[in-house]
């Protein structure tokens, strides 16, 4: 039976600012953290942006995303995931009044979206605060950031209240947990950070998403904004209990973050959790009622799963996300476990828990494209693998809708090859569309339609009957 997919579902691709736009010091743009940051997530930190930094140039779509819109509406998109660079808009992130020319090209780009019938999906917050507010206030750990944040979310959605509907507050906000600097602009190395400075950090992001929603409620009644977070299933490697209760525990990490984005509360569980840790949170007389901001829909990520366990002998110091490898599950080229189902299992969990309208925001496959000649002359990829990965990806997220689960939209992570977050390569790529850039900087940065690039057309066209069961 085909899959069935809800009339007007959100077809699209995702990606970010700091990953794609280059021009980094371009029109009043200041520094962000990820101008410091040459070499991903888990590398070190420059004190001032340095030329191995392949983010400082991107793929250039700051100059070329008119020619990239155009390729995303050949492709049909009905929606387009990208983020405002904070530092375009606020260069140093504390100024009283906003960078004009960041704005315009803001202006510019919702305006190309929009000629082609696009919806923009913003997030306001995508790993890259300014850096002087990591190097100056320590980043979220200040609750002086709360401020600056409002008054960056009160410019932006003045600003673009008819151009732009749906919103996103921070990315994969529960990624501060393993990345503080990338995720949360904290300064302190992450071997020195404490747990109550970075929960204290936490909560200041969660009163400024919260303040987002109010605001932007405010100022635009139809705006529909969300929360994003990083999904990661995590199933017990056995049946023993301890393994359960283990898998369980680790899940609380990361459904405190939506818990509160959809309840409006702090969850028992984490007040137990900083009661055993001595962690005390200290709020403002206000917070609680600024919390009651619940969002419009919960967004998220998805690209792996993991299985926990109390036998420390199973696990991997190096493992990237945690956990401990399913023996049943096969790995992308970079170790990444590939599980379809966990998918559709997600989107039940997430809906059976709040009862709000879900997005994928983000999935995709990693992997080393090699651009050929194809027997009619065009430069291609042959991609086959993400074909079969987006597929079966795409054929859970049909499961969950007949599972009764609200599924908004789809955005297919990097639907134009960008520099990895995690590695900050270019050879780790995603894309439908090639951009012929390298690690070692080489590369003219024309662009090219891969394999996927067709069949990610007929999949939209046909609203998901093209998908192979």
């Amino acid at each position: 039976m085909s899959v069935i997919f809800p009339e007007g579902f959100l077809w699209g691709g995702a990606v970010a600012a700091n990953q794609c736009e280059g021009a980094y010091q371009e029109d009043g743009k200041g520094w962000s953290t990820q101008d410091v940051a040459p070499q991903g997530i888990r590398g070190p930190i420059t004190e001032v942006p340095t030329e191995e930094n392949l983010k400082l140039i991107g793929i250039d779509f700051y100059h070329r995303y008119k020619e990239d819109i155009k390729l995303f509406a050949e492709m049909g998109f009905k929606v387009f995931r990208t983020s405002i660079a904070w530092s375009r808009i606020f260069p140093n992130g504390d100024e009283l009044e906003p960078n004009e020319k960041g704005l315009q090209f803001y202006d510019d780009l919702f305006d190309e979206c929009r000629k082609y019938g696009i919806e923009p999906l913003v997030t306001i917050s995508h790993y890259e605060t300014p850096l002087h507010l990591s190097k100056r206030y320590n980043g979220w750990v200040n609750r002086k950031l709360i401020g600056f944040y409002e008054r960056y979310t009160r410019t932006i959605f003045t600003r673009y209240k008819d151009k732009v509907k749906y919103w996103l507050t921070f990315n994969e906000i529960n990624s501060i947990l393993e990345e503080p600097f990338m995720s949360g602009g904290i300064y302190t190395p992450k071997r020195e950070l404490s747990k109550q400075d970075l929960y204290q950090a936490i909560h200041h992001e969660f009163v400024a998403s919260a303040l987002a929603v109010k605001i932007g409620h405010e100022i635009h009644p139809q705006a529909q904004i969300g929360c994003m977070v990083l999904s990661m299933p995590t199933y017990p490697l056995t049946p023993n209990p301890e393994d359960v209760i283990a898998a369980m525990e680790a899940e609380h990490k990361n459904y405190f973050f939506a818990d509160v984005h959809a309840r409006g509360y702090y969850p028992g569980y984490m007040k137990r959790f900083f009661r055993e840790h001595d962690i005390k949170i200290q709020t403002e007389p206000e917070d609680a009622e600024i919390l009651k901001h619940t969002v419009d829909f919960i967004s998220f990520s998805y690209y792996v799963s993991i299985c926990e366990t109390l036998n420390d002998g199973s696990r991997k110091p190096t493992d990237l996300f945690g956990g401990v490898p399913n023996p049943y599950l096969e790995t992308s080229d970079w170790g990444w476990q590939i599980d379809p189902q966990g998918l559709r299992y997600v989107l039940n969990m997430f809906y059976d828990r709040y009862q709000k309208p879900l997005f994928v925001v983000e999935n995709g496959l990693g992997a080393k494209d090699e651009l050929i000649r194809s027997d009619d002359g065009e430069l291609t990829v042959h991609d086959d693998y993400r074909i079969k990965y987006l597929n079966d990806h795409l054929v859970q997220v049909g499961e969950a809708i007949k599972d009764g689960v609200e599924v908004m939209g789809y955005t297919s992570w990097g639907c134009i090859d960008l520099v990895s977050a995690s590695s900050a390569q270019m050879s780790k790529r995603y894309g439908f569309i090639y951009v012929d850039r390298n690690d070692d900087h080489s590369g003219t940065l024309e662009r090219y339609r891969k394999k996927s690039f067709y069949w990610y057309k007929d999949v939209i066209t046909t609203n998901g009957q093209s998908l192979q069961r």
